[in-house]
C-alpha cells in the first residue's frame, strides 16, 4: 500500500512506501537535494471521517495538528516513542524527551527571533543578528561545504529559561550545539571558514568586504576559539562577543565525554523543526498552529531534571568527571537560592568538586584566572552577587578541601578573601574606617615581666587592645 500526500501550502512532496507507525521517507522539495527523515502515521476515524496525519523532525505542521486535534493520543504517540528509544539504556528506566508546551515554544521563538548584537573590537560595527538567522546560514553554509548536519539543539541555561522561565535568574550565554562529523583536522577548518564567512555576511550596508579577510574577522568579532580533538573528545566551539555578557556560543560536536553539570542544565532543545518553521511556514505562529518542538535532558530523566529546576533543586552524577568538578558553577546554583536535593549527599559531592578543581587547576595563578574569568562572563550586571559568591565559594574550598597541603589550602583561602576584598572596594563598599573598632596584639616582650619602659604603665596588659 502507498500513500501520496501533497503539501501545497509549503511546496514539496512526501512518498511513503509503506504505511506503519513508524517508516523512512524521502523528502524532495523543490529546488533542495532528498533527505532521509523518519515519519510518524497515524490513521484516525472520526465522525466526519477518515484522517491521516503525518509528524517528523523536519516539518513541523502535521505534528501540531495531531497535537491540537487529539492531544491525548499525542501524548500516547510521543511516550511510545520515547519508550523505544530508551528501551536499551539501564542507567534510566524513565524517558529522556519530552515534547515542549505552547508556551514553551512561544518562549522559543522569542529567543530565535530576538536581535542580539555581536559587538566589534575598536572601529568594527556591531552586528545585529537573530538566533535563527545566523544558525539556519551556518547549517546550509556548513552542508553545501560537504558537512552534514544531524540536528541543532539549545543548550545550556538558554534550554532551561524556554523551559521554566521564572526563575529570577536571566540566562547568559546563547549556547547552540551543531551535531556533526569531524573525522579529520579538515572538518575543523571548514567550520571554522564557514562561521567567519557567515559573519561577513552579517555586516551591515556600505562596508567595504573586499579586504577583510578571515584573521580580520576573528580577531574583530571572536571572544574565544577553542578546538579539542582527542579519541573520546572532538569538537570545537567559537564564541562570538557580546559586551554585555550573552555571548553567541556556536559549538560543533562529533563526541564529548561530559555535556552537563547539574540536572538543571542538562537540557537541549532541538530546533529542527522551528528552523523548518521560519523556511517555509507563512502562517503566524500560534497556539493552534506551531512546530511540534521535542527537548531532551542528557541528565537521562527528564521530568525529574525538569523537577529540579522549577524546585530550584541541585543534583548530579560523577562530579569527579567533569573539568573543575563543577564547583564554580556549585556555587553560582547556590548564590541564587538553589539547594541541595540530598544534604548529606552533597556533603560527600563537595569533596570530589573541590579535590576535581584542583587537580584541574593547581597553579594559584591558574586558578584566580579561572574564578576571574567564571566572574566576568557569568555576573555581568550583577555587581552584588559577586561578593556572596566569593564568599560561598570559601566557605565551600574551606569546609570540604581534603586534597591540598596545609599551606596550599590557607593560599587559595586567602586569594578568594582577596579578591572578595577587591569587588567591594569596586563597589565603594568597605565600610568607614571612623565607624569600626579595630585591634592590635601587643608585641610578646611587653607582657615580660623584667621587661621596663618609660613610656608603658606597670599594669596587666591584656592580650588584644582597641587602637582608639
Amino acid at each position: 500500500m502507498s500513500l501520496m500526500d501533497v503539501d501545497t501550502e509549503f511546496d514539496c512532496v512526501w512518498s511513503v512506501s509503506t504505511v506503519r507507525p513508524e517508516v523512512t521517507v524521502k523528502r524532495h522539495q523543490h529546488g533542495s537535494p532528498a533527505r532521509t527523515d523518519t515519519l510518524l502515521l497515524v490513521s484516525l476515524a472520526t465522525q466526519r471521517g477518515k484522517k491521516n496525519y503525518a509528524s517528523t523532525n523536519q516539518t513541523p505542521r502535521f505534528g501540531a495538528l495531531i497535537q491540537s486535534d487529539f492531544p491525548d493520543l499525542w501524548t500516547h504517540c510521543q511516550s511510545e516513542r520515547c519508550e523505544k528509544k530508551m528501551e536499551n539504556k539501564e542507567e534510566s528506566k524513565s524517558c529522556s524527551v519530552s515534547v515542549l508546551s505552547w508556551e514553551q515554544v512561544s518562549r522559543l521563538n522569542e529567543v530565535l527571533t530576538e536581535v542580539v548584537p555581536v559587538h566589534g573590537r575598536g572601529n568594527f560595527p556591531t552586528l545585529e543578528v537573530r538566533l535563527k538567522d545566523i544558525v539556519a546560514w551556518v547549517r546550509s553554509h556548513l552542508e553545501r561545504s560537504g558537512i552534514r548536519v544531524k540536528d541543532v539543539r539549545l543548550n545550556g541555561s538558554t534550554a532551561s529559561h524556554v523551559l521554566v522561565q521564572d526563575l529570577g535568574w536571566s540566562y547568559k550565554d546563547l549556547d547552540v550545539i551543531f551535531r556533526v562529523d569531524l573525522p579529520h583536522e579538515t572538518e575543523f577548518r571548514v567550520i571554522k571558514d564557514v562561521v567567519l564567512g557567515t559573519l561577513l555576511d552579517f555586516l551591515p550596508e556600505g562596508v567595504n568586504k573586499e579586504k577583510i579577510t578571515p584573521m580580520t574577522l576573528r580577531e574583530a568579532y571572536v571572544q574565544k576559539l577553542v578546538k579539542v580533538n582527542t579519541e573520546q573528545d572532538r569538537w570545537s566551539l567559537i564564541s562570538l562577543s557580546n559586551n554585555n555578557g550573552r555571548n553567541v556560543e556556536l559549538k560543533f560536536v562529533d563526541t564529548i565525554r561530559r555535556q552537563f553539570e547539574f540536572s538543571v542544565d542538562s537540557f537541549q532543545i532541538v530546533l529542527d523543526s522551528m528552523l523548518a518553521y521560519y523556511e517555509l511556514a507563512q502562517t503566524p505562529m500560534s497556539q493552534a498552529f506551531h512546530p511540534t518542538v521535542s527537548g531532551e535532558s542528557v541528565y537521562g530523566d527528564f521530568g525529574m531534571a525538569l523537577g529540579h529546576l522549577r524546585d530550584k533543586l541541585i543534583a548530579t552524577k560523577r562530579p569527579e568527571e567533569i573539568r573543575g568538578g563543577g564547583l564554580l558553577k556549585y556555587c553560582n546554583l547556590l548564590v541564587r537560592d538553589f539547594q541541595p536535593a540530598s544534604e548529606e549527599e552533597f556533603k560527600a559531592l563537595e569533596r570530589y568538586m573541590c579535590s576535581r578543581f584542583f587537580i584541574d587547576f593547581p597553579d594559584i595563578g591558574e586558578q584566580q584566572r579561572k574564578v576571574e574569568a567564571y566572574l566576568q562572563s557569568h555576573f555581568v550586571g550583577e555587581e552584588k552577587s559577586k561578593y556572596d559568591y566569593l564568599m560561598i565559594l570559601r566557605r565551600v574550598v574551606n569546609e570540604s578541601t581534603v586534597c591540598l597541603m596545609g599551606h596550599e589550602r590557607r593560599q587559595t583561602l586567602h586569594l578568594i578573601s582577596l579578591m572578595a576584598f577587591r569587588v567591594l572596594a569596586e563597589q565603594n563598599a568597605i565600610p568607614d574606617a571612623s565607624c569600626v573598632t579595630c585591634y592590635y596584639q601587643p608585641a610578646p616582650y611587653v607582657r615580660d615581666h623584667n621587661f621596663s619602659n618609660y613610656y608603658v604603665a606597670n599594669q596587666n596588659i591584656p592580650t588584644w587592645l582597641p587602637c582608639n
